[in-house]
């Protein structure tokens, strides 16, 4: 029988909970930096992985080179060397993640700005 890794006596709920109130104490501007931050690690490090992922699921392996069965470091490191080339299109994928969160907070906010039927 395998015992719990120890703890700091802290309940899992509590740590949450603590992250979120350091979390929420910082300014606006960082709190956001960090969010657009993570989105834009998100799109440069797991998107190439993810990318590989459904491509090798639905269009079959990876070839790179001679060889036929390259894997995901292969296309890791053609999608950097293409962003180190300035391709915009690695740059879209790249930038994607960032792109979509504003794009839903642009929504969010819009619709939070329409009237609704209790302001007429």
């Amino acid at each position: 029988m395998s015992t719990p890794p120890p703890t700091d006596g802290m309940a899992p709920l509590v740590r949450l909970t603590r992250l979120r109130e350091r979390y929420g104490a910082l300014p606006r501007a960082k709190r956001e930096l960090a969010i657009f931050g993570i989105a834009l690690l998100f799109g440069l490090i797991a998107m190439p992985f993810l990318i590989w992922f459904a491509g090798n699921r639905v269009l079959g392996p990876y070839i790179h080179g001679q060889s036929p069965h390259a894997g995901p470091f292969a296309l890791a490191a053609d999608f950097l060397l293409g962003l180190l080339h300035g391709s915009a299109v690695f740059w879209i994928v790249a930038l994607g993640p960032a792109v979509l969160l504003i794009l839903v907070r642009l929504f969010i906010a819009l619709l939070r700005a329409l009237p609704t039927a209790r302001d007429t």
